[in-house]
């Protein structure tokens, strides 16, 4: 395999020779602090994360982080290897994702040393938020008051370009127009008009935006999740989306922290049709080591409402990885919904239609998003995971079973799984909080208290009960079997179309488990190793055995 190239070289391959040649003694500079000698990739059938927001759980006059701390040391621990702390920064808008300060906690939330805390027992991933910035961050503030040194820090537009070809997730403006000491400019704003885009053509941003991912290594960040990263660079006349910059600009990060830090890994977020989302690994060695496998909640929520895993079965006998430096970050469910778009060649336009239709029937929402034509199409369904699974009549039994099915075929495939903390809590959805505030997302963020949470958790056979403790049960058997590796091979078999058979095998080849999950709501007997499997409605098996 070639060398990697250096982050010289990647310096110089996006900004020219010239202006890289004006900034190499400050890239030396950053890449002159301690390195650590942990291994690169590290990761193992033991790791698996618990995504939340930092204020998910909150005790009257307490710190929300240490109220976290607290109740993922009492049950997180041993169970999940490290937890997402979704936006902790100051923000002033999308529940975190509109940030003030990189360098900052919310006071709101705690304080730097309480997120140290947290990380003592767990792996931490931060957000990188680096497409843009809140409209009311200090950046944001000195640009319109006409420092210098911010005029190019993020993209404006001048006269009246053909933009018609942008693609972008949201059916909102895509320009905005703020007052500023030169007068009123137009300025990019992908996601709304308190999100203001980060101009990376100009490489002062770049190097802003290097030292904050350094930063939060030096705060004991082990994951960080390059948020929207795919809309990173624009260029009027394109989509201005997977730009090969963009894919540069991650090249370098990733031989930055090889150089420094190379122990942690960064995750792409990029919620796209599944063969543009895995170009995010690169030649397998020189982009993200983990990239969220955005088709799989799709089509797990679609196998276990029509009772057919064949879509499933075929796209996951296709998924391939470039290299054993790399895997998927496997979820079903996260802070936003379930996003369509990565099954568009996928399933037929019936079938996402018949997702999008169960979505509001079982009281969720359906966000659009705009195309270069001006037409909008549905995005992403905004619905709890256990209310898009489950019926309206069905009892808490068969609602739990089919959650933990669902939970079975995230964490058999190959990948570190990540659980949203609403489905591994056995949550039902926020429909009036949603509705209360005008964000459907916010069907699946609800805040709780942690005096009736933990009451709900010790309730014998309450939903949220049956759900963790089964959820703990496949995490536990999945840490003891080194067959889940992610270096692990993985063998997926079609057996009935009521059936999603994968064989995992351990990377030395020592030990194998099959896993079997009947999607269905019928009995099915299927012939197996000689003799006859029966598993009942949404019953699954692991079994284990010698290669």
């Amino acid at each position: 395999m070639e060398p990697h190239p250096s982050p010289e070289e990647l310096l110089t391959q996006i900004y020219g020779e010239a202006t890289a040649r004006n900034h190499r003694m400050r890239l030396e500079s950053l890449l002159s602090g301690p390195t650590t000698v942990r291994s690169e990739f590290g990761l193992s059938e033991r790791d698996a994360l618990l995504i939340t927001y930092a204020d998910q759980i909150q005790e009257p006059g307490r710190a929300p982080l240490q109220t976290l701390a607290d109740f993922a040391e009492r049950h997180w621990k041993g169970v999940f290897s490290g937890v997402h702390i979704l936006p902790f920064y100051p923000s002033t808008s999308d529940d975190g994702f509109s940030v003030q300060d990189y360098l900052a906690v919310d006071p709101a939330l705690g304080t730097w040393t309480d997120v140290r805390r947290l990380g003592r027992n767990f792996d931490l991933m931060f957000d990188a938020v680096f497409n843009h910035l809140s409209a009311k961050s200090d950046w944001f503030k000195r640009f319109c008051e006409g420092d210098p040194g911010y005029q190019d820090f993020f993209v404006t537009v001048e006269g009246h370009p053909d933009l018609s070809q942008v693609i972008r997730p949201r059916a909102l403006p895509l320009l905005t127009d703020f007052v500023t000491s030169s007068g009123n400019r137009r300025v990019w704003t992908t996601f709304s008009a308190d999100q203001v885009d980060l101009n990376f053509h100009n490489p002062e941003v770049l190097f802003a935006v290097l030292e904050v991912l350094l930063f939060y290594v030096r705060q004991d960040a082990r994951f960080i999740r390059l948020d929207a990263i795919a809309f990173l660079w624009k260029e009027i006349g394109t989509t201005c989306l997977h730009r090969p910059q963009t894919h540069a600009v991650i090249q370098l990060f990733r031989a930055v922290l090889r150089r420094v830090a190379p122990h942690v890994c960064l995750i792409t977020e990029t919620n796209v049709p599944h063969a543009d989302n895995v170009s995010y690994f690169g030649d397998g060695t020189n982009e993200a080591q983990l990239v969220y496998n955005f088709a799989l909640p799709p089509l797990v929520l679609h196998s276990l409402t029509t009772g057919r895993a064949t879509a499933l079965t075929h796209w996951a006998q296709q998924l391939r990885l470039p290299s054993n430096e790399v895997t998927f970050f496997n979820f079903l469910a996260s802070h936003d919904g379930i996003g369509i778009n990565p099954v568009r060649g996928i399933l037929t336009e019936a079938e996402i239609e018949a997702l999008v239709t169960r979505s509001r029937a079982h009281g969720g929402f359906v966000s659009d998003k705009h195309l270069p034509d001006g037409s909008r199409v549905p995005y992403e369904l905004n619905i709890n995971w256990g209310d898009a699974l489950s019926e309206v009549s069905d009892s808490v039994e068969v609602r739990v079973r089919r959650l933990l099915c669902s939970f079975a075929i995230q964490l058999a495939l190959q990948g570190v799984p990540g659980l949203y903390f609403h489905s591994a809590m056995g949550s039902r959805g926020d429909r009036e909080g949603a509705l209360r505030s005008g964000i459907p997302r916010r069907i699946n963020r609800e805040k709780l208290l942690r005096e009736r949470l933990e009451e709900e958790l010790a309730e014998a056979g309450s939903e949220r009960a049956r759900v963790w403790a089964g959820l703990k049960d496949l995490l536990s058997f999945r840490r003891r079997h080194s067959a889940f590796s992610p270096r692990g091979l993985q063998r997926v078999l079609l057996e009935d179309e009521r059936i999603f058979a994968v064989e995992r095998t351990s990377p030395d080849g020592s030990s194998r488990v099959n896993c079997w999950h009947n999607v269905s709501a019928h009995v099915v007997t299927i012939q197996c190793g000689g003799g006859e499997l029966r598993l009942g409605p949404w019953e699954f098996r692991w079994e284990p055995s010698l290669a």
